[in-house]
């Protein structure tokens, strides 16, 4: 049962949690102190929740909160080792814990145990970090708040900062809640409704002083060329370099991607000062972590080509690799962590917007929206004084911190498809959805094309939000709406690694009824919609330089002659043949060609409930609904094919296991002898 101190710490938690002005995403931490019954002793014992090691203030539940006894807490002053051992302090925590003590208690516990409040709340607002990070911080802290807010000079987090604020509260009774230089802010009170209350007052009296008194262009003037270009514009062009950037983030480790063009992302790289305060890095130890140091910047202007771009991009990032390397060569220590990657996880174009990476959508997401954080510390703090983030030394501390590399260590194994981004055509229903459902789960980011609009996000909904999927109309026939899903894949995701040909129909007629426009009907979706859709799939996949797969959904008909279907049967020998050709081509750039063999895939197909099961039923005389069942009994193993098989055909022949297999068919159909490849 949830104590009352721990239900208003969740409700408070969600409340300040929910809004971006007061914390970023999974930044910052809340705690509550109250007595409870000790089950042991049936004696009152102090407790504190508190938010544990990872979780997010706008969504925390019970299951987050850490829960620790104060007086065991507050003893562990008495074995503080000091500084350079504080680390130490966190295996500590746990001899703290009450009961099964919840989730993992994190760094900033001290914070919360050590001052003297029963509700304290650290946050990482944009306002507050600005004053943080302005050169004459302390300064404006006093200006601000008077005698309400003290600052508190940078402290990496840990369990000396929750010594200094212990003190630093106890030495000014007055005081509400402090700046933490560089960092963020945090606040206290006797009850959680006063907690809350300081905290919002700090947030919101920063935002208002620097609305009131700060410069009209703290970000210089606008930079002739660097305007952002029309929305068609800078979305065609970001399509266009998403692949290579893509690429190029993606050399240490592959990486998914995500595409803002925000104003104000836009509005930054427009303003004459962006390249000075890029090249600064972000502040708060929860942005630099997921953002790196500092971005890559292109510095050409807004109309600057394709090409151009192309090529300053791979320029600049060979620079960054090196700068980075030597970033890291010049703070590493013995015992720091191998260096993770020299990549860039943020990359700014002018005029188009921000791609920014990760091991997953999400992940690529937030990093992006870290970094508007950071544009909004630096235009408050630049607005009022001088942006000046923390040294270098001290964020490679943070960032090759044993205590971060311990929590990438406890990291689950990455699924087989974690990082690759999937198109599936015909998707909505039958095969197609079963693949897309089947890569979802396996980690991919998927992309559900299909002539029904509505349909194709409805089965993306199915599979989670849009970190995960979404849904695009895109009719195989048409090259433009073929391209404009493709684009959609590079935006959501940042670029494209397994497209899957699985769009399709089937007009059953023997050959004296097979009209031309049947033919053409037949050949125009399967064997030029599989070209298309292969045609502008390859284009991005040698872009990217990382390799990728692309699948034929075929047939067992593709090499076996059967009565009454020689529209269909001939497309899927075209189709069959373009796995091959394809094969052959694509091999040098890393490319994988392959198809799948089905037969008698009648539950859940889109195909066979539009018709063709009727008219296969009445070819073979039978009736339709136990026409599974008949091509279930002519196999050899006595068993209907469903559409998941076909989709665990695909994550085989897509996964880690088969990497080294291309112009391959696989039959999934139970065994059909006369199909047997030859």
């Amino acid at each position: 049962m949830t104590s009352q101190a721990a239900a208003d710490l969740i409700a408070r938690s969600n409340r300040l949690g929910s809004d971006p002005k007061n914390t970023n995403y999974a930044g910052g931490n809340t705690s509550a102190k109250g007595l409870e019954v000790d089950p042991v002793t049936g004696e009152d014992v102090e407790l504190m929740w508190v938010k544990g090691s990872g979780g997010d203030l706008g969504t925390l539940t019970e299951s987050g909160l850490a829960v620790l006894r104060v007086d065991r807490l507050r003893a562990l002053v008495n074995v503080y080792p000091g500084v350079d051992r504080e680390d130490e302090m966190v295996a500590a925590f746990d001899y703290t814990l009450h009961g099964k003590g919840g989730a993992a208690p994190s760094i900033d516990t001290a914070m919360h145990g050590l001052v003297d409040a029963a509700h304290v709340d650290h946050l990482h607002p944009d306002s507050g970090i600005a004053i943080a990070t302005a050169a004459d911080g302390e300064e404006l802290t006093r200006t601000i708040f008077g005698d309400k807010v003290v600052w508190v000079p940078w402290r990496r987090p840990g369990f000396q900062l929750g010594l200094d604020i212990a003190a630093i509260k106890a030495e000014n009774p007055e005081a509400i809640g402090c700046i933490l230089g560089g960092h963020g802010i945090t606040a206290w009170g006797d009850t959680s409704e006063e907690s809350e209350r300081n905290s919002l007052w700090i947030i919101d009296t920063a935002a208002e002083y620097i609305a009131a008194n700060g410069r009209p262009e703290p970000f210089g003037p606008a930079l002739d060329g660097y305007g952002a270009l029309e929305p068609a514009e800078r979305r065609a062009k970001a399509a266009a370099l998403a692949p290579t950037i893509r690429g190029l983030a993606s050399t240490d480790k592959a990486q998914v991607g995500s595409f803002t063009d925000a104003d104000v992302v836009l509005d930054f790289l427009a303003s004459a000062e962006h390249p000075r305060l890029a090249a600064l890095g972000t502040s708060c130890p929860d942005h630099f972590l997921r953002t790196k140091v500092k971005p890559l910047v292109l510095d050409l202007p807004a109309d600057a080509s394709v090409e151009d771009s192309i090529a300053r991009l791979k320029e600049l990032h060979a620079a960054y690799r090196e700068d980075y390397a030597a970033y890291y060569d010049r703070n590493a220590v013995e015992g720091s962590p191998a260096m993770r990657g020299a990549d860039p996880a943020i990359v700014l174009v002018p005029g188009v917007g921000m791609f920014s990476y990760g091991a997953n959508k999400q992940t690529a997401r937030v990093a992006g929206e870290f970094y508007i954080n950071a544009i909004n510390v630096m235009r408050g703090a630049e607005a009022l004084s001088t942006y000046a983030p923390i040294d270098e030394a001290e964020k490679f501390r943070i960032e090759y911190w044993a205590l971060e590399e311990a929590k990438l260590q406890r990291l689950p194994e990455p699924k087989s498809h974690a990082t690759r981004v999937a198109l599936v055509t015909g998707a909505a229903s039958g095969i197609g959805k079963a693949i897309a459902t089947r890569l979802a789960a396996e980690g991919a980011c998927v992309v559900i094309a299909d002539l029904d609009l509505e349909k194709a996000e409805a089965a993306a909904a199915e599979l989670g939000g849009t970190d995960v999927a979404i849904g695009v109309q895109a009719n195989v026939t048409s090259e433009a709406e073929i391209q404009a899903g493709i684009e959609a894949a590079l935006l959501q995701f940042g670029g494209l690694d397994l497209v899957v040909n699985n769009a399709g129909l089937s007009i059953s007629k023997p050959l004296l009824e097979t009209t031309e426009k049947d033919w053409d009907l037949q050949h125009d979706v399967m064997a030029k919609g599989s070209f298309l859709v292969s045609k502008a799939a390859a284009r991005v996949l040698i872009e990217q330089e990382m390799g990728g797969d692309i699948i034929y959904i075929s047939s067992k008909n593709s090499v076996f002659a059967g009565p009454n279907n020689i529209a269909y049967s001939a497309t899927k020998a075209d189709q069959a043949h373009q796995v091959r050709l394809l094969a052959a081509e694509l091999g040098e750039y890393g490319v994988k060609v392959n198809g799948i063999n089905p037969d008698g895939v009648v539950r859940g197909s889109g195909i066979f409930a539009g018709g063709w099961g009727a008219k296969r039923a009445a070819v073979y005389g039978v009736p339709e609904e136990e026409l599974g069942a008949y091509y279930a009994q002519r196999t050899l193993l006595k068993r209907e094919v469903l559409p998941e098989n076909v989709a665990n055909a695909v994550a085989v022949l897509t996964g880690s296991d088969l990497t080294h297999t291309t112009g391959l068919h696989i039959p999934v159909d139970a065994g059909v002898a006369a199909a047997f490849l030859r």
